[in-house]
Parts: structure tokens; C-alpha cells; sequence
């Protein structure tokens, strides 16, 4: 059974899901705003995620009046965030992961530690 990211649609099914023309799925296309694989006889098949950030385009410019070009810069901005949101969490794992190194070191250096008693030595008696 095929999970709901590998699911791919043709471009009838697309336009319908949405509501809108195939041309203006082409023309997005066109824009850079989806990249739709392409079946052996060349038929557009759009992923799940290929839909989501259709349905994104939409929102901004339906609801949000966001032109082409804006929507370009927007989707844009959001890819370089992601971006940097996986590069934070790779390094606060690798932080993470040199923090308890370095607790266990010290934990180890501590344990190897010989208690000693002191021993007060009193002149002239």
C-alpha cells in the first residue's frame, strides 16, 4: 500500500482537487513554483508535497492578493528557512551529542578522583 507521500496525480486530477485550470498548474510550472515528475509518455505527476505547495500559491494569492512574483520571493524565503531550521537541529544534535561527551569525561575524571584525608601536622610539640 502506497503511503500518502508516494501518491502521485495526473494534472485532470490536480486541477480538480484545487479547483482550478490545467493551464494554470502549467503555468506555475512554468514559474518554478513545482517541479511535477513526468510519467514514461511525458504525462505530469504531481506528489503530494507538489500539492501542499500548490494549495500554499493558492492561499497567497487568493486570499492574500500575493502577485506571481511575490509569491516567488515568499516560497523562497520559506525554502532557505527550512533550510536553516535542519542546519540548527543538525547542530544542536551534534551539540548535544559533545555536551554528554563531555559530562561523561568529567564524570570519569571525577570517579578517578582519590579522596584524601587530610592530616594536620602540629610544630613544636
Amino acid at each position: 500500500m502506497a503511503t500518502r507521500e508516494h501518491k502521485l496525480y495526473m494534472i485532470s486530477v490536480v486541477s480538480e482537487m484545487l479547483g482550478i485550470h490545467p493551464q494554470t498548474l502549467r503555468i506555475y510550472e512554468r514559474e518554478g513554483f513545482i517541479k511535477p515528475k513526468r510519467s514514461g509518455g511525458n504525462t505530469r505527476l504531481y506528489s503530494e508535497e507538489d500539492v501542499e505547495r500548490l494549495e500554499m500559491v493558492l492561499r497567497l494569492t487568493r486570499e492574500l492578493g500575493v502577485n506571481l512574483a511575490g509569491v516567488e520571493v515568499i516560497l523562497s524565503m520559506r525554502e532557505k528557512m527550512e533550510q536553516m531550521q535542519r542546519e540548527m537541529e543538525e547542530a544542536i544534535i551534534e551539540l548535544r551529542g559533545e555536551l554528554e561527551r563531555e559530562i561523561a569525561r568529567r564524570e570519569e575524571a571525577r570517579n578517578a578522583l582519590v579522596p584524601v584525608r587530610r592530616i594536620t601536622v602540629k610544630r613544636g610539640e
